[in-house]
């Protein structure tokens, strides 16, 4: 199969420690500028969980030379976009703009990593917006609660895995501005971000802006990493969560996954797609359109915070399954794992993994055409891999993947011995409780 597209780009790194990677491409006159920190909900420690999103809001709220406000209406005003995120393991930010207003994005961004504005006015006030965003978003939403708050708890047992990304009120209220200049000057430092710029960038000019704006910010001590390891021994567990907002009840399943980049970590990405990927699938040829069961599914390594190309371990394999409500749970959950148990037990086709194969490529294809996708691959493999050449040469260790690959995986990583589920349940409002264990067996 063929695999012909090549990402051209340059790296290389500032004084500071800053690393750059430059990726023209002057198809069409727009630039995509994105900013990734190695920060992100697994670096919080206790009582201070939501710090990450916290910050990811306070980014916004006004710099040395750029009030409150400038940044969203000098984008927005020349026609470009922005935002910013938080994950497990980073916090990432992007503008797309027109190409000739490369410029005052780079300045936006070098600003508020120079000095950023940290008030009691501006923390009350992002305290209170993240409040009612997790209200909005989270605790007046179906299955967001039971995913985010709940699931992690499950499947970890390390707190810094297993805390909610999105934090408690309590740890938001304990906040103080000491707390929050001090988290700014220990992870938003060049030395522990990676600026990617893509699209219509020449670069040449690009250097010289960045070297200005970027050049004399100073570098911090490293920041600490802490211990993420979970105990090699799994125990399998089982818990339902009553949800009042849900209206068809879900499972969650989910496997402990392999080391980042590992042969394992490419073959269970391969049996997702054999499982999960595009109207071939086995999900959706056997438990949508065959059994009826499932009436919408999703799946990935790192579900439901990552994906294959930000999974970073120790994670997981993890479904998740809105299914017919005259169906069990369990039961579904065994009709899963059955899918699983086919591959393991009769294997697969060349045929069948060819199949998986081209909708793996078309899925990378399609996204490669953004100017922003490709920044964000390239920022994200360089900074959990140390490589962003992978965006060129990953699908080629995904393609080695062989039918034999696939099942050893499925034998080692997706057997009821090591499964968690989670069952969320519709109920109303005054039914909701806390999650409870209905046994350690699968």
């Amino acid at each position: 199969m063929g695999l012909d597209f090549h990402i051209a780009f340059e790296k290389y790194q500032l004084a500071n420690g800053m690393r750059v990677i430059l990726a023209p491409d002057h198809s069409v006159p727009v630039v995509s500028i994105y900013m990734i920190y190695g920060v992100g909900a697994r670096c919080e420690p206790k009582g201070r969980t939501g710090f990450a999103h916290l910050f990811e809001h306070m980014m916004f709220q006004g710099s040395a030379n750029a009030p409150k406000g400038l940044h969203f209406k000098l984008v927005e005003s020349n026609g470009g976009t922005l935002n910013g995120s938080t994950h497990p393991d980073y916090t990432d930010y992007y503008e797309v703009l027109p190409s000739n207003k490369l410029a005052a994005g780079l300045w936006l961004e070098a600003d508020r990593m120079r000095g950023l504005v940290i008030t009691e006015e501006n923390l009350t006030n992002q305290k209170e917006t993240v409040k009612q965003e997790r209200r909005l978003s989270f605790d007046n939403q179906p299955y967001a609660t039971a995913i985010v708050d709940h699931w992690p708890q499950i499947v970890f047992r390390n707190w810094s895995n297993a805390h909610s990304l999105i934090g408690s009120f309590e740890d938001l209220e304990a906040a103080t501005v000491e707390d929050v200049a001090h988290f700014f000057k220990t992870y938003y430092a060049p030395n522990n971000a990676v600026l990617v710029l893509a699209g219509d960038v020449r670069p040449a000019e690009a250097k010289e802006l960045i070297e200005t704006y970027f050049g004399d910010i100073p570098p911090q001590a490293q920041p600490p990493h802490p211990d993420l390891s979970e105990p090699e021994l799994v125990e399998p567990r089982t818990e339902v969560y009553r949800d009042p907002h849900a209206q068809v009840p879900a499972v969650v399943i989910g496997y402990p996954g392999p080391v980042r980049r590992s042969p394992d970590y490419y073959a269970l990405a391969m049996l997702d797609v054999l499982l999960t990927g595009g109207e071939s699938s086995r999900f959706q040829q056997h438990l949508v359109k065959g059994k009826q069961s499932v009436v919408q599914f999703e799946a990935n390594l790192g579900w439901p915070f990552a994906s294959s190309t930000d999974y970073k371990d120790p994670g997981h394999y993890t479904m998740f399954l809105l299914h017919d409500p005259a169906i069990p749970g369990g039961e579904v959950v065994e009709q899963a794992q059955a899918e699983v148990d086919a591959i393991r037990k009769h294997g697969v086709s060349e045929a069948e993994l060819d199949r998986a194969r081209t909708f793996f490529r078309a899925t990378r294809v399609n996204q490669l055409q953004s100017s922003l996708r490709r920044a964000m691959l390239l920022g994200q493999y360089e900074l959990l891999d140390g490589n962003p050449g992978w965006i060129n040469t990953e699908l080629k260790e995904f393609f080695r993947v062989t039918p034999e690959d696939v099942c050893a995986a499925a034998a080692k990583y997706c057997v009821p011995e090591r499964r968690f589920v989670l069952e969320i349940v519709p109920a109303r409002a005054e039914w909701a409780q806390e999650p409870q264990a209905t046994g350690s067996a699968p």
